[in-house]
Parts: structure tokens; C-alpha cells; sequence
């Protein structure tokens, strides 16, 4: 999967790296960092959902700024257009033509916070540049940087002045995550450490983006087995059928799963996937895109139960009669 084994042990050292650095603002938290960087590594976009306080957007700044490169926040309020984050094209009077000023979406990591706080209309700015990495404006099309990355918080949707994001919006999110209150000795530490000063202000970049595209490439190189394709398969489809679910998972939900779980062996020293990477994803990457029936929310039943229900339906492949690896190795990849 590289051309060396010190270059494999480079890359993997760059994770690690990157791994400490948010968690060191995010205290008591570990598995919230680690998605996160699955995410990364997988080359989708991480939803950040719960209540006020929690260091959502704490967590997303605390990644880009761990990674040098490029870095926007767009600040959604119910009066932002579509244009404020696509770009919008402006009539040059000495050209005598138009040119298109980018928006905030030309960035390779870009954090949208309070997404559900803007209308559907201006959440639907998104579509085009989360799924296919560009812009299309006056018939004219703009690719967007790599890495590209959003990073959106929100509030649940019982708060205040939000918008639910529609069905299109949550598909386009490989993941999302609720991080949670801290642990009482976690919040201990977090009074010392954030009391005086933010933990941001002293936070440097410990990777650059040239290394999270090298990276990716090693992930893109996690060999997945027929028999683990075929599970992450029955695993969306037994979605679609359930009695509790009026909307399923979509066939980019599996996209979005198979990859998730590339990265996740990859960052735990595999050069193959297993059935238990898709099982430590699946209430991450299917719970958020699936909308239980009304007799279900009267049940107080939740997609991410539905979710753990299917996990222990679904037949797991067979270990004794399957071959998960490959001949080949990343490099230098050991346990993160």
C-alpha cells in the first residue's frame, strides 16, 4: 500500500499525531476523536449532534486547526443565503464580464455550525459540493480543494429556532456522533485546563493536508473481502424492510459504511476489514439517516435501537470459513 515501510510508518505516525492533538482539547472522549478521524480518513463529512455546551464546535475547530490547511466556519442563521456559501458571480466593469467570487465552501475543511439553524434552502447549498466536491454556478463548474471535509454541529431538533435537515442533507454525512457530558473527573480536568484560557489558542498543526491525502490513499487501499461487502450489504437492506422504519438506509449509506470501515481497520494496524468494523460503525453511519414509523417514536423506539436490533439479527459471516486478509500489508501500519 506505499513504496516503503518508513513511509507507511510516516503516515501512520501523522494519525497518531492528529489523534492526540484533538484529544487533547476534548477531554475523556477518545472514541468521539477517533470517529472523527475515521471520517477524515474515509473521505466523508461528520454531522456533530447534541445539546448546547458540550464542545461540539470545540471538537471541529480542534481538528481543522490540527491539520494545516485550509479552514472556514460558516456561521448558519435563519437569514444566510445559499450564496454566502456556494460564491456568487459579480459583473467586473472594466472586463466586462462576470467572475465568480468563491464562497465559504472553498475550503478544505470547512465547519458549519448550527446547520439546522439556516432554512432547508440554504442547507441544500450543500448537496452538490458534500457529495460530488464541486460547485456548479452559471453552467460554469469549480472543483473543490482536497482534502474536503465538512464538519457540521447542530442542536437536536426539540431546541429553539431549528430546522430538521432534510433526508437529502443527513444521507450526504458518512457519520454522526453525540459527544456527550464529560465524566465527573473529565469536567474536573476541563476546569483546569479551559479555565484560564481556551485550549485552542496553544493548539498548532501536527499534520499538513499533503499527509491526510497520503493517508487517504492507504485507506482507499483496505482490502474488504466478498463475504464482508455481502454483511455490510444485508445490513442496509434489513433496514429498508423493517416494520419500524418508514425511510431505510440508501445504497450511499453502504458506500459510506464499507468506507468508514476501511479507515477503522486501517487505524487499528489492518491492511483487511472485518465484520466488527462494520458493526462499531453501523449506529454511527445508518442511525442518522433512518426515520422509524410513527407507531415506533410512540414506542419511544430510536433508529440508533433499531439499528443495535438489526446488529444482532443479521447473521455475521463465519470466521472458520472465511479468508478476511491479503497478501499484502500497509507499510509500517500498527494499531493507533
Amino acid at each position: 500500500m506505499g513504496d516503503g515501510a518508513g513511509a507507511g510508518g510516516d503516515l501512520i505516525t501523522t494519525a497518531e499525531r492528529v489523534h492526540r492533538s484533538v484529544e487533547s482539547v476534548i477531554e475523556g472522549k477518545p472514541e468521539v476523536v477517533r470517529l472523527a478521524l475515521t471520517v477524515l480518513l474515509a473521505e466523508g463529512h461528520l454531522l456533530i449532534e447534541d445539546v448546547p455546551g458540550v464542545g461540539k464546535t470545540m471538537l471541529a475547530k480542534a481538528l481543522a486547526r490540527s491539520v494545516d490547511c485550509s479552514v472556514r466556519r460558516i456561521q448558519f442563521t435563519p437569514d444566510l443565503l445559499p450564496s454566502d456559501i456556494t460564491g456568487v458571480s459579480v459583473f467586473d466593469q472594466q472586463r466586462r464580464d462576470f467572475e465568480f467570487k468563491p464562497g465559504a465552501i472553498f475550503s478544505q475543511i470547512v465547519i458549519g455550525d448550527e446547520i439546522n439553524r439556516a432554512s432547508p434552502k440554504t442547507q441544500s447549498a450543500l448537496l452538490e459540493s458534500m457529495e460530488e466536491r464541486q460547485v456548479t454556478m452559471d453552467g460554469q463548474t469549480y472543483e473543490l480543494p482536497s482534502p474536503f471535509m465538512v464538519v457540521a454541529t447542530q442542536n437536536p431538533v426539540e431546541m429553539e429556532g431549528t430546522y430538521p435537515l432534510p433526508e437529502a442533507q443527513r444521507d450526504r454525512f458518512m457519520a454522526r456522533v453525540s459527544i456527550g457530558y464529560p465524566s465527573p473527573s473529565a469536567e474536573l480536568r476541563m476546569l483546569d485546563v479551559h479555565g484560564g484560557a481556551s485550549p485552542l489558542d496553544g493548539l498548532r498543526p501536527v499534520a499538513h493536508a499533503h499527509e491526510i491525502v497520503k493517508l487517504i490513499d492507504v485507506v482507499r487501499e483496505v482490502h474488504v473481502a466478498e463475504a464482508v461487502r455481502r454483511y455490510a450489504v444485508d445490513l442496509v437492506a434489513a433496514t429498508r424492510g423493517h416494520p419500524e422504519l418508514r425511510l431505510g438506509a440508501s445504497p450511499r449509506a453502504t458506500l459510506h459504511l464499507l468506507r468508514a470501515a476501511k479507515a477503522c481497520a486501517a487505524l487499528q494496524g489492518r491492511e483487511y476489514a472485518l465484520p466488527d468494523d462494520l458493526q462499531a460503525l453501523a449506529v454511527a453511519v445508518l442511525a442518522h439517516r433512518l426515520l422509524p414509523t410513527s407507531q415506533a417514536q410512540l414506542n419511544r423506539r430510536t433508529a440508533e435501537q433499531i439499528v443495535l436490533e438489526i446488529l444482532r439479527r443479521v447473521p455475521v459471516p463465519d470466521p472458520s470459513a472465511q479468508s478476511w486478509r491479503t497478501a499484502g500489508r500497509p507499510p509500517g501500519v500498527r494499531e493507533l
